[in-house]
């Protein structure tokens, strides 16, 4: 079984990267952009026939590892 992770900063967090990149974007011409934020996407496959085990396996990584849940707010995807 395989998902997504989608972790983005969290609205109030200030993104310094991606302003980098949004600034780049609007110095090489592309002026419509109103805002943009970065983040990571992580894919992760689990030997686990239980969508909800393997969820919840992939919840307790989220929680230990992969997310800085002070400044990161996440999102799992099944793909």
């Amino acid at each position: 079984m395989k998902f997504a992770v989608i972790i983005t900063l969290k609205k109030d967090v200030l993104d310094p990267q991606g302003k980098v990149i949004e600034q780049t974007l609007q110095n090489m011409g592309i002026n419509s952009l109103k805002n943009l934020r970065q983040g990571k996407y992580i894919e992760i496959e689990l030997n686990e026939s239980d969508e909800k085990k393997a969820k919840s396996a992939i919840e307790n990584m989220c929680k230990k590892l992969l997310v800085n849940l002070i400044i990161e707010q996440y999102k799992i995807i099944k793909i």
